[in-house]
């Protein structure tokens, strides 16, 4: 146990490791609230005096939502050691969420646009206060729920941060690597001397690469065997990197580098997210300074896509939940043609439905005009032009699932058990989206049957009313040749008159008949869709899907306990000292060496 004048903590409830100090979870003595506190080691006193205490500085000097909270600065009773005691986030790291196998392929689009909010305002409050954080990642950012069960981030870790106004420069390099400007990376990570000064754009690029990481599950420059085993590669990358281009890979050894200019295919944040959020990663993962966004146009970028407003269009000849992100004072114009980039259906050519019923959009209206939608009741688009069903584009989940080492490997193990588990999440979500979009597309054509059904009825009604108008008409004395001696002419022009109108409703009663045939083809049509409908709902495959990922989960988290806590593998277990540990190959019994290697091999 180590505590100070009023906080308690066991060096076991660690919640994180750095070079300079390790943060622990402890208690108030008095209240028991739960609070984190951050202890110094002795490197951290090699430090310049003036560095040391620059932390305390910085966190002093902010006070927002977005940032961890400094409570007190205190020492320990007998090294006296420096402790800060913060703001406890119980959810712990974005790192720590898009660690998890569900989101090996990144966030949901609302989760990640929490993330996006509260890094901007974090982000948004250091500016204002002239700082620059130097060290951002998603280890740096932690995860608490509010009241309401919502997440929020908080900005922590300021030990590289310092005071520094937007055209100030600094040479100490600071950040980790992956997530470092190219020009800090070369003279941090590949020792090269070069006599650059570096501004707050380095946070630009931090951000940048975060955000990647968050909308993908990925980082987005990943040279052959990855970023830390080679790093010329990865300075390569970086720095050869085309305008436009967010990401940058090496597929094999000594391979091409090649470029990506928009997320990939298993993202999954709707295109219309991805639409406005590639411009702004394209603009700050961008190595010349002068090429560089600053941190004002960033601000209004991101604050644009987070005051938006957002409508769910299916479009019925895609099968596709499409939103759309429009400011609530735009035009319905702006809107049609917002539609037409996602859907390539022109705006004269769209119509919509909503709940069952038509929807005239008029383009000089405001977009406040528009029904609030939402995933499950969203607008359904048809088009009046004749297209071809594209239907839902994605990448097979089978694909992502990594090969079986061939040796008995408890790190390899565990890599393995996590990358399947991440790829059957895919495939849950894969089948949830196309039960989905089933479900809506059976819908809307339901309900483009039941107008079609009405509108003949009512053609049926106008014209069985025109043909009692026409029998009526012909059996009046204007068209006999009864009373009356009529001129020669005016009855040529009454029996050209009569025969027309017997022809109008000879047209007018097979109209009638067709019209009633396509009322029976509608209704029976409309009874098929109902019953393919019932038979969505009653479809288990998603139940299923879950069913087995929970197994996998099960394997997973064995696999996760036993490789953070050292366990004997079947080749060490020919010591009698190791045959009483659990082995994450049979369970957590014990087990002899012979049931191991059975169990291994098969």
């Amino acid at each position: 146990m180590q505590s100070t004048v009023n906080y308690l903590w066991h060096t076991d409830d660690l919640l994180g490791q750095g070079a300079t100090a390790s943060v622990y979870k402890a208690r108030n003595k008095k209240s028991g609230e739960l609070v984190a506190v951050k202890v110094f080691n002795t490197a951290s006193y090699m430090r310049p005096r003036e560095v040391q205490v620059r932390e305390f500085e910085v966190l002093r000097k902010l006070n927002h939502q977005n940032i961890v909270k400094l409570f007190a600065v205190e020492e320990t009773g007998g090294s006296r050691q420096k402790v800060l005691v913060m703001e406890y986030c119980s959810s712990g790291s974005l790192l720590s969420v898009l660690e998890s196998p569900e989101n090996a392929f990144g966030l949901p689009e609302d989760e990640f646009l929490v993330v996006l909010r509260c890094v901007v305002a974090g982000m948004n409050h250091l500016r204002e206060n002239g700082i620059v954080h130097r060290d951002i990642k998603p280890g740096n950012i932690m995860r608490l729920l509010g009241e309401e069960g919502q997440s929020i981030y908080k900005l922590t870790d300021f030990g590289a941060a310092r005071e520094l106004d937007d055209d100030e420069k600094f040479i100490s390099v600071y950040g980790t690597e992956e997530y470092l400007h190219p020009d800090m990376y070369e003279r941090a990570v590949l020792r090269k001397p070069q006599q650059k000064a570096f501004g707050v754009a380095v946070d630009l690029w931090s951000i940048g690469v975060t955000l990647y990481h968050a909308a993908t599950g990925s980082l987005p420059f990943v040279p052959f065997g990855g970023p830390r085993r080679n790093k010329e590669i990865m300075y390569r990358i970086t720095t050869e990197k085309p305008a436009g281009a967010i990401a940058g890979t090496q597929r094999r050894e000594n391979g091409p580098l090649e470029w990506s200019y928009s997320l990939p295919i298993t993202c999954r944040l709707s295109s219309g997210l991805q639409s406005q959020l590639v411009p702004i990663l394209a603009n700050i993962l961008e190595v010349e300074q002068a090429k560089c966004w600053g941190f004002d146009q960033f601000f209004a970028e991101t604050s644009d896509i987070l005051q938006r407003v957002i409508v769910h269009v299916f479009s019925l000849s895609e099968a596709v939940l499409h939103h759309v992100y429009i400011h609530g004072h735009n035009t319905i114009a702006i809107f049609l043609e917002a539609v037409y980039e996602q859907t390539n259906v022109a705006p004269q050519h769209q119509e919509y439905l909503f709940e069952g019923h038509l929807c005239v959009l008029e383009p000089n209206l405001s977009a406040q005009h528009i029904a609030h939608t939402t995933a499950s009741s969203p607008l359904t688009l048809f088009s009046m032009a004749s297209e071809t069903p594209k239907g839902l584009a994605f990448r097979d989940p089978a694909l992502d699932i990594p090969k079986f080492v061939p040796k008995v490997d408890l790190q390899a193990d565990y890599n393995t058990a996590k990358g399947v588990l991440g790829a059957g999440y895919q495939a849950l979500r894969l089948a949830q989206a196309l039960l989905a979009g089933q479900e809506l597309m059976l819908r809307g054509l339901h309900w483009f049957v039941e107008i079609l059904q009405a509108t003949c009825r009512r053609t049926l009604e106008v014209t069985r009313m025109a043909l009692l108008f026409l029998s009526s008409s012909l059996g009046t004395d204007r068209f006999s040749n009864g009373a009356g001696t009529p001129e020669i002419q005016e009855l040529k022009r009454a029996t050209e008159l009569r025969s027309q109108l017997r022809t109008l409703a000879g047209v007018l009663s097979r109209c009638s008949h067709n019209i009633t045939e396509t009322q029976m083809s509608l209704s029976s049509l409309s009874s098929e869709l109902v019953k393919n409908r019932d038979q969505v709902h009653e479809d288990r495959s998603t139940q299923k899907i879950q069913c087995c990922l929970d197994k996998m989960y099960l394997i997973y988290k064995q696999f996760k306990k036993s490789r953070v806590r050292p366990v004997c593998m079947w080749d060490t277990y020919h010591s009698t000292a190791c045959q009483a540990l659990p082995c994450p190959y049979l369970g957590s019994e014990p087990a002899n060496p012979g049931q191991v290697k059975r169990n291994v091999r098969t």
